[in-house]
This record gives structure tokens, C-alpha cells and sequence, in this order.
């Protein structure tokens, strides 16, 4: 029996925004739809691009580039909505993050990934897990439960528990400006 230590792992769903890699935990992903319709919810952030029709439940979608102020995503052959889980206290709630593209599932050594950097008290940076070193290229580690948990996406995700718009029901129409 050999007793060699093995480096510790971790495995990652890795995307692109914009020119950028950035990666979250699998565990964290439920799914990963290809572009679909998008129902814009009035009176939301200019980042909650609305809602998707995930197995007849009302799903809340966030750009995240533009929740990252990267621009608004453009809707390609590559654009996916990734579903994630996101725990807040004792409740799992489900989100849609729209990426450019996805990459792969890569597994990480622990060593290779290091603490995000510290930038001061005026950048928000605590929804960066760590940067992952990979084929010479920095991938930034995103925590999931951190980049959701802005109030204005609890406020929607609660919305659509108590029984707010229904996805399927007559509503306007899907997000237009994304086809622009």
C-alpha cells in the first residue's frame, strides 16, 4: 500500500463573460439549458434579464455580465443559462445565470487556487472564491450563494415562490433589446 499523499481536488463548471473564464462549483449546477425565450419582469434590475420555463417552473435568470458590469451578453450559438443552486440561511433556491459560453467541467488542485486578491474597502469582491491557475490563464472562482445574494435577486427569487407571474401565461414579450 502506498502512502503518498494526494493533493486535494476540487471540480468546476468553467464559462465565459466576455474575454474572461470564470468558473463555479459543480456541485452548484443543476443544469444547463441552450438560450431560450427570456420573460422580462417589469421593474426588475437592468441584470435580471426575467424569467425561464424550466419544467413549468418560473426560473429567475441574471445576466452576469452585467451584474459584473461587463456589458450585456449577446445572445449567440454558444449562450447558455446555466441553473444553479443558491443556500441562503436553511432555503435552496434556484437561479438561472446567463454565460457566453461553457467551457468544461475542469478539475482544479487545491494548490493551484489561491485567495482572491485584496482590493480595497470601495471594490466588492466577496463573490470571488479564489483565482484558479489553469494552461497559464487565470480562471476566477465565483461562490455562487455570494454573487445571488444581492437583495434584489432574493426579492425576486421570493416573488416567484409566493406565486408571482406564471411563465406561459399571456405576458409581454420576450426580452427584445437581447436580439438587437
Amino acid at each position: 500500500m502506498a502512502s503518498i499523499a494526494q493533493a486535494e481536488s476540487q471540480r468546476f463548471l468553467t464559462m465565459t463573460l466576455g474575454h474572461e473564464i470564470f468558473a463555479i462549483d459543480i456541485f452548484s449546477v443543476r443544469e444547463i439549458l441552450d438560450y431560450t425565450d427570456i420573460t422580462r419582469i417589469p421593474q426588475t434590475p437592468d441584470f435580471m434579464r426575467g424569467v425561464v420555463n424550466v419544467r413549468g417552473s418560473a426560473v429567475p435568470v441574471v445576466d452576469l455580465r452585467m451584474k459584473f458590469g461587463l456589458g450585456q451578453a449577446e445572445r449567440t450559438l454558444n449562450t447558455r443559462i446555466v441553473i444553479v443552486e443558491i443556500r441562503r440561511d436553511d432555503a435552496v433556491s434556484v437561479m438561472g445565470a446567463l454565460a457566453d459560453s461553457v467551457k468544461e467541467v475542469l478539475e482544479l488542485e487545491t494548490d493551484r487556487i489561491d485567495p482572491p486578491p485584496r482590493m480595497g474597502a470601495a471594490v466588492r469582491a466577496d463573490f470571488i472564491r479564489g483565482i484558479g491557475k489553469h494552461a497559464d490563464r487565470f480562471i476566477l472562482i465565483l461562490d455562487v450563494d455570494k454573487v445571488f445574494s444581492s437583495d434584489e435577486i432574493q426579492d425576486m427569487s421570493q416573488l416567484l415562490a409566493e406565486g408571482g407571474p406564471s411563465v406561459g401565461a399571456t405576458s409581454p414579450p420576450a426580452d427584445e433589446d437581447f436580439f438587437r
